[in-house]
């Protein structure tokens, strides 16, 4: 998805993640909304333990990878991440390595569909053990404020029929950790 992630500088996005309680309708919603898509995608996050925000490696089936770190405030609301992602060739020696030094927080396993709507990239993920869910990232540009891209996430949730009470507010690793006792 070229021009929808800046890779290598701190790049900003606005947030939301929720239960999919209906997938079909959600798909049959996104693909007729959508510009582009679905790319589906199998992804293996490990997340290891850092001091600020989440560290994560993303892998990919070609044996690419991309190590992400981020910050997200844990709220059910649109809210902005501020992210870095660094292309990964061998990603197995780096996991290692940061195995060793860091620790592993936890494994998430997912299945992705991403579809492209205008600047916003619609999720649909099958995570391993914790069920199907709706993310939307609004891609924001330099200094454009946050509220911009709260509103466009407002407006596809509309479309996408994802309701208030439907809202996640924190990531897969979160909901892993609570659900498999982790972390406590």
């Amino acid at each position: 998805m070229p021009g929808l992630v800046n890779r290598g500088n701190m790049a900003r996005n606005v947030e939301i993640k929720a239960r999919c309680v209906d997938p079909a309708r959600c798909r049959q919603l996104a693909e007729r909304f959508s510009d582009k898509g679905p790319e589906i995608l199998s992804q293996v996050d490990t997340f290891f333990y850092c001091n600020e925000g989440r560290l994560k490696l993303r892998e990919f089936e070609d044996g690419t990878g991309e190590l992400i770190h981020y910050h997200r405030d844990d709220d059910t609301a649109p809210s902005e991440s501020r992210y870095v992602i660094t292309p990964i060739g061998k990603p197995n020696l780096l996991k290692e390595a940061l195995s060793r030094a860091l620790g592993v927080r936890a494994i998430v396993k997912k299945r992705r569909e991403v579809y492209i709507s205008g600047r916003t990239r619609i999720h649909i993920d099958e995570v391993e053990s914790l069920g199907t869910f709706v993310e939307l990232e609004v891609v924001l540009i330099d200094d454009e404020l946050q509220t911009s891209g709260m509103e466009d996430a407002y407006q596809l949730m509309k479309v996408l029929e994802i309701h208030k009470d439907d809202l996640l507010d924190g990531s897969y690793v979160d909901l892993l950790e609570e659900t498999s006792g982790f972390g406590d």
